[in-house]
């Protein structure tokens, strides 16, 4: 790292030369690493070398003795991997950094030590953009903060927080990324975390209960968020939402929509841009706008049995022309059970009476996901009364 900030040096100021401080700097970085791998030389040849990796065994315990009594190394070799994988991070070598983090992970019997590492190990995957492989860590990381005994609440809440905020270079890189993010920050454990100390992640979990459109059944209960934190937290994306099921003002939401837009290009995570040939897109914002339109034209028809297409076009953002166009698309695609009338340029609604089956098992899927969480809640006061 210290030569690339020396490389930018030379290119913001056209010099060969670079400050002495910058110089000085490098030969103590150099030092660091020599000194570092050769106190992890005994154990990096040891795992270089396939035929004694093999005698390796998943019981940790035999593995340290082992490797005392066949290749002389001890604890201080161990640890000597950890900080020698550490540097190797804060250089940039986020390749050997991974490995040498996963082979300490092997060793290592120290379980806060083992986490640190297993963090350290999913910000290299990040970093080298190992979508896969860093979502893998990532899962193993939450069932660890999960099931770990913290100190305090608060360690625990802070971890969920961090995990978070990690998951959102993961799953936006992800083909089913927008359904993880629902699954993850909608848990009620984690959810309470965004409520308690990072409200601002309310903006991805409700783009993502937007542009996906198979999760009405939790979207109910998110609204129920949104209406509680609408006073502590504001957010284009959020105030939208609260504007088309809270206060079902439909000329806010209108406002809010172009808000919205600029949001999503503006924000590193939404804006993602998509280069085709001499094109770029943004497809988030395409989608969310869509659903978006979706979203008030449902409420809209909702209280409405007739609905002038004038002010319907005025609502969405569209003019007269693409919102015939659309709704025409939504009934042809049975998106939408209603007619058009072209004489009056109304859209009339048909009567839509719910199906009781349906009404059944949304009720009973409901019951279910109550009555888990319950039990869950109930195991785990036994578990913390236990470990008491």
């Amino acid at each position: 790292m210290v030569d690339y900030a020396m490389d930018i040096h030379k290119s913001l100021y056209h010099t060969e030369d670079v400050p002495q401080d910058m110089i000085e700097r490098r030969v103590e970085v150099v030092a660091r690493l020599k000194a570092l791998e050769e106190a992890a030389t005994p154990l990096v040849s040891f795992l270089q070398n396939a035929s004694a990796v093999q005698e390796l065994r998943a019981d940790k315990q035999y593995n340290l003795q082992m490797l005392h009594d066949r290749y002389q190394i001890g604890p201080e070799q161990i640890e000597a991997l950890y900080q020698y994988a550490k540097f190797q991070f804060e250089c940039g070598n986020y390749s050997g950094a991974a490995d040498y983090l996963y082979q300490y992970r092997a060793l290592c019997t120290n379980s806060e030590r083992s986490l640190s590492a297993l963090w350290g190990k999913m910000a290299a995957e990040v970093l080298m953009q190992n979508w896969d492989i860093a979502l893998e860590e990532l899962n193993r990381l939450k069932e660890i903060i999960d099931s770990k005994s913290f100190s305090t609440p608060l360690n625990q809440v802070q971890s969920r927080i961090w995990l978070m905020h990690w998951s959102l270079f993961i799953f936006f890189n992800n083909e089913n990324g927008r359904t993880q993010i629902i699954d993850l920050f909608n848990q009620d454990k984690y959810l309470n975390a965004i409520q308690t100390n990072a409200p601002h992640l309310l903006r991805y979990l409700a783009t993502a209960f937007i542009v996906n459109k198979r999760r009405r059944p939790q979207f109910k209960d998110f609204i129920k968020v949104i209406q509680q934190e609408q006073h502590s937290y504001k957010d284009p994306i959020t105030e939208f939402l609260a504007c088309v099921y809270v206060n079902y003002d439909f000329d806010e939401a209108q406002k809010k929509m172009k808000e919205c837009e600029e949001v999503i290009l503006n924000d590193p995570f939404l804006g993602k841009h998509l280069e085709d040939s001499n094109f770029s897109t943004v497809p988030l914002r395409d989608e969310f706008l869509e659903n978006a339109r979706l979203f008030v034209f449902e409420t809209y028809c909702r209280i409405h049995q007739r609905i002038d297409m004038e002010v319907l076009a005025e609502k969405l953002n569209l003019n007269y022309e693409e919102a015939e166009r659309w709704i025409v698309n939504l009934i042809r695609n049975s998106k939408l059970d209603a007619k058009i009338d072209s004489q009056s340029g109304t859209v009339i609604m048909e009567p839509n009476h719910p199906n009781v089956y349906e009404q059944l098992i949304d009720h009973t899927k409901a019951l279910s996901g109550r009555t888990s969480k319950l039990v869950s809640q109930i195991l785990e006061h036994a578990q913390g009364q236990s470990a008491r």
